[in-house]
């Protein structure tokens, strides 16, 4: 008996330790970052350069309006750990849970003598209609044809024309990230000159 109790102590110190008293990470979110004499073109080409870097393609680059638009990209997958686009680990499982992508535009602009780059990252999920079940045994038919061995997303006409991108706002940890790298690039860059 006392050998239950000292283990079901322990646990719930560990459980304590763990969950109750740890403290909480804070990230703080950065919109914007301000750099120094650098040029429009340059920073918008190390801004398409981290892009890359991250794997995100680019779908729109014009220097003159200073915007950037990727083409979406989904979220990588727990075996993919090459990929950086999953930022944090809400957004890691969220990912390996539902399909996922994220489309990043930055804004880049003069700002009272400075050249101010902003980014959005926004994250969209993808919604599938379901289907009309034929029995109790046969839900693995619940999205598309399917037999219980093999699963396979085949949509019919009608599903395909329901799919949608469901917008799941914005994700601050990946804007954060993306505006941190293009930091550092600069400050390289300017360290070299």
């Amino acid at each position: 008996m006392n050998r239950v109790k000292s283990l079901s102590f322990a646990a719930c110190v560990v459980l304590w330790v763990l969950g109750g008293c740890a403290k909480q990470q804070q990230f703080k979110t950065v919109e914007q970052i301000c750099l120094g004499d650098l040029d429009k073109a340059r920073a918008m080409r190390m801004a398409e350069d981290v892009l890359g870097e991250m794997h995100f393609g680019i779908e729109k680059s014009d220097v003159e309006q200073g915007l950037i638009r990727s083409k979406p990209l989904a979220g990588a997958q727990f075996f993919e750990f090459w990929r950086k686009d999953s930022v944090g680990v809400f957004n890691w499982a969220e990912s390996n849970l539902h399909t996922i992508r994220r489309i990043v535009e930055m804004d880049v602009r003069q700002e009272d003598g400075r050249l101010c780059i902003g980014c959005n990252a926004n994250v969209q999920r993808l919604s599938l209609p379901e289907r009309l079940l034929l029995g109790r045994g046969r839900s693995y038919e619940m999205l598309s044809e399917s037999d219980p061995a093999v699963q396979k997303l085949k949509l019919d006409a009608q599903q395909r024309a329901l799919m949608s991108w469901v917008d799941l706002g914005r994700d601050g940890l990946l804007e954060t990230e993306i505006l941190k790298r293009i930091e550092s690039k600069a400050a390289r860059l300017q360290k070299g000159k």
